[in-house]
C-alpha cells in the first residue's frame, strides 16, 4: 500500500529514504516512482532521521566553528541531536 507518490526530491535523500524503509518503488517502471511506504515503522523514520544527520555531520569532518570555541562541527551537529 503506498500513502503517497514522491515527485522531485534529491537523489541523496531518496537513497537514505530507501535505506530506512521509508520508501517504496514499481521494479518496471521507467522512469523509477517512488511511493512513501505505508507500513512504515517509527523505527524506519527513525532511521531515515538518523541518516539524513549523520549525512550532514560528515560533510564537516575535523572542521571546527571559530578560533575562540574550538568546536568540532560534525560532532555539535549529531550532539544536538542526540547522536552522539
Amino acid at each position: 500500500m503506498s500513502v503517497g507518490r514522491i515527485g522531485m526530491m534529491n537523489e541523496r535523500i531518496k537513497e537514505l529514504a530507501l535505506d530506512a524503509g521509508l520508501l517504496n518503488y514499481i521494479d518496471h517502471e521507467t522512469p523509477r516512482h517512488y511511493f512513501i511506504n505505508g507500513h512504515a515503522e517509527q523505527e524506519d523514520v527513525v532511521k531515515f532521521a538518523q541518516l539524513i544527520i549523520q549525512e550532514c555531520a560528515s560533510l564537516f569532518p575535523q572542521q571546527f566553528t571559530d578560533e575562540q570555541y574550538k568546536r568540532r562541527i560534525d560532532k555539535t551537529i549529531r550532539k544536538h541531536f542526540g547522536l552522539q
